[in-house]
């Protein structure tokens, strides 16, 4: 049985509550894991405050942090092989897209490792005569950390490698249905040496473990990557304390096709954005715009290429697309397109389960495009998370704009032209946190990542991603200190 870890040792729920992990593809019990709760939490907290508050973690010098956060990343990349089994089991997507996720998270820690001694403060030019003034970051504390189940560990590196590297405490808690590799990434940080109480691992469900960390006013800070109607809980429930939080709470991202776009990358690519991982992805294309001149022929592209796109075993190397995660998401999915059927839209391809008797256990949904979609309607507003597109037109530049922002969200967004001009006047209208040019996808550690409007506060990875863990202090020190005789 795989169990939690807290204060340095490894633990089962003090209920003695265990859960079974399933493999989504086939429905297999694949590993059986300790289900804590909220008093496996308040100890998991205790933990990490006593070994802020009076552990040496903190007072490690950055250097040496850094390099410990480097040692992660290496241990990562020596197991690379069993980490992306572990997550292909757990989530059903493709070994290539596990072993791409494993390189992206060893470079996430490499990248946070090279960043932990690189900020000594900055020196203020203080208008106070016989005076100096700096300004310096320090961690902030007892960190609560929640992460999502599409991209268990890759979400988890974003947000341990920067609080490890700035001298924080954490308390880890993974999706209850996607937590094997962080497990087996915790085991990693056990190996590296980190001290006790640094990092602790609980296991469970939102309800309990989550709404723990969100209240408890011995957490810090609260990093939450979900849906938005989860985030809002926790924005409530952290202001017990008010304590800090970043908020990663997904997208209905805008993908812009102007007339003038190269045709086959665009039709590729639009594919990409929106049926990589069966569309749950927090910055999946899944709302299509394109312009009426070009509107018809390229739907008729883009429907043919979506009905070969091969479902199956994430360990079959020819399969492109996996499942869904779980039977109450499909249901999620099946209900949304329902929903945008009865609107008015238009089933092009999909639609409906896959009938290969071969897939019947997993929970499969076939890639779906939705043709005659407005705005206004629910199937382009709300978060499917699944393998559906919706497409609309717009007739000019202007529209494109005014559609692609009209969206509660705003976490990214692609625009394909090959007029330089027109792309650079359009994604500056765009109110969105990432937006691409040419491109959909593409992130990298050294760039932050974050949404506008309701799709989070904050941002992770890129520097922006370290200081979301840091405290802003000002020293201000007088050099020649003498009586002022204010008070005679």
């Amino acid at each position: 049985m795989k169990k939690m870890f807290i204060n340095g040792a490894w633990t089962e729920a003090r209920s003695g509550k265990t859960r079974e992990i399933i493999n989504p593809f086939n429905q297999e019990v694949i590993a059986t894991t300790a289900e804590g709760d909220a008093e496996d939490t308040k100890l998991a907290i205790s933990s990490a405050r006593e070994a802020f508050d009076h552990g040496e973690w903190r007072h490690t010098p950055a250097a040496e942090r850094g390099g410990k956060v480097l040692q992660i990343a290496n241990l990562i990349e020596r197991d690379k092989e069993e980490l992306a089994e572990l997550e292909s089991l757990d989530t059903g997507k493709t070994m290539e897209e596990s072993r791409a996720d494993m390189d992206d998270i060893a470079g996430v820690f490499r990248y946070f490792a090279g960043l932990a001694d690189k900020d000594g403060g900055e020196v203020i030019e203080s208008p106070i005569p016989n005076s100096q003034s700096k300004v310096v970051r320090e961690p902030i504390g007892v960190c609560g950390q929640i992460t999502p189940w599409n991209y268990p560990l890759l979400q988890a590196a974003w947000k341990i490698a920067p609080a490890l590297a700035t001298g924080n405490t954490i308390v880890m808690k993974p999706s209850e249905i996607t937590p094997l590799t962080t497990i087996k990434v915790t085991e990693l940080m056990e190996e590296a040496g980190l001290p006790n109480g640094v990092v602790n691992l609980v296991l469970g469900e939102g309800a309990t473990v989550g709404n723990e960390l969100a209240v408890s006013h011995d957490v810090d800070l609260i990093s939450f990557t979900g849906g938005i109607d989860t985030g809002k809980k926790i924005m409530q429930a952290a202001s017990g304390n008010v304590k800090k939080i970043a908020l990663e709470l997904g997208g209905k991202n805008p993908n812009i096709v102007f007339a003038d776009a190269d045709f086959d990358t665009a039709v590729d690519q639009a594919l990409n954005a929106a049926f990589i991982h069966a569309g749950q992805v927090c910055s999946a294309g899944a709302r299509l715009l394109v312009e009426n001149s070009i509107h018809d022929r390229f739907v008729e592209a883009l429907a043919e290429r979506a009905k070969r796109i091969k479902l199956g075993n994430g360990f079959d190397e020819e399969t492109q697309s996996g499942p869904l995660i779980s039977g109450e998401h499909r249901a999620k999915v099946e209900q949304y397109v329902e929903i945008g059927k009865e609107e008015g839209a238009t089933v092009l391809v999909g639609g409906s389960r896959p009938e290969d008797p071969e897939l019947q256990n997993g929970f499969f949904y076939l890639p779906t495009i939705l043709t005659d979609c407005r705005s206004e309607m629910r199937i382009v507003q709300e978060e499917v998370f699944g393998p559906v597109l919706t497409v609309e037109r717009f007739e000019n530049e202007k529209e494109a704009v005014r559609l692609a922002n009209d969206t509660i969200y705003g976490l990214a967004g692609a625009v394909w032209t090959t007029d330089v001009d027109k792309a650079e006047r359009v994604v500056s209208e765009l109110r969105m946190g990432t937006v691409w040019i040419n491109d959909f996808h593409p992130y990298f550690a050294q760039a932050p990542w974050g949404g506008y409007k309701q799709s989070g506060i904050g941002r992770e990875l890129g520097k922006p991603g370290l200081e979301e863990y840091t405290e802003t202090k000002h020293v201000y020190r007088n050099l020649k200190p003498e009586p002022l005789n204010w008070f005679k």
